[in-house]
């Protein structure tokens, strides 16, 4: 896995996570690796178990020059739409950024140009480069620990394992009980 896309640049690495979910915020993290950091271990979020990604997401922020979580909700989803919501809640995590990135390299192959920086979208760049891989790390960990949060309120949606994501169990739940307001109505909840 690559360090770093530009030589000299302050880069940040940009992913979100939750995108494909029925339930729960999109979350989106920046991160500025240390050139010197390294951990074999870090990799695309969607390939660590639970337990690696905790670990692994305090390591990344003890160790990151810096790095911001955003969220946006699911109502902010079902109004604009979950990519311009994904790209959103990106912008929002540079916006917390006290150092200001140079350049930003962005997983997937959409974004809106951030003020005055210059971007870069690589498509499965979080299995490609450091610092997206830790943006998709730390958004992970913060989203999960979060649903984990909202299961103990609806636990009939089994949150705590699913996370919000499209399993028979959660779709048979909101079949039963019905959505709640942490569920995105524009989505194909059954």
């Amino acid at each position: 896995m690559d360090t770093h896309y530009t030589n000299s640049l302050i880069e940040a690495g940009c992913d979100e996570v939750g995108r494909g979910c029925l339930a729960g915020p999109v979350v989106a993290a920046a991160v500025i690796i240390d050139r010197n950091f390294n951990n074999a271990l870090i990799n695309d979020s969607k390939k660590l178990s639970s337990k690696n990604i905790k670990i692994l997401a305090e390591e990344i922020k003890n160790n990151a020059i810096d790095y911001a979580i955003a969220e946006l909700s699911p109502s902010f989803i079902d109004e604009h739409n979950i990519l311009q919501a994904s790209i959103h809640a990106m912008h929002l995590a540079l916006d917390q950024l006290t150092t200001r990135p140079e350049f930003i390299l962005v997983d997937g192959n959409r974004f809106h140009p951030y003020p005055f920086t210059p971007h870069q979208c690589i498509v499965k760049g979080d299995s490609k480069f450091l610092s997206i891989a830790a943006a998709s790390i730390i958004a992970k960990d913060y989203r999960d620990r979060l649903m984990e949060k909202l299961h103990e309120e609806y636990p009939q949606y089994a949150w705590d394992k699913n996370v919000g994501y499209p399993t028979k169990a959660h779709r048979e739940a909101i079949q039963e009980f019905g959505p709640t307001h942490y569920h995105r109505m524009s989505f194909k909840l059954l």
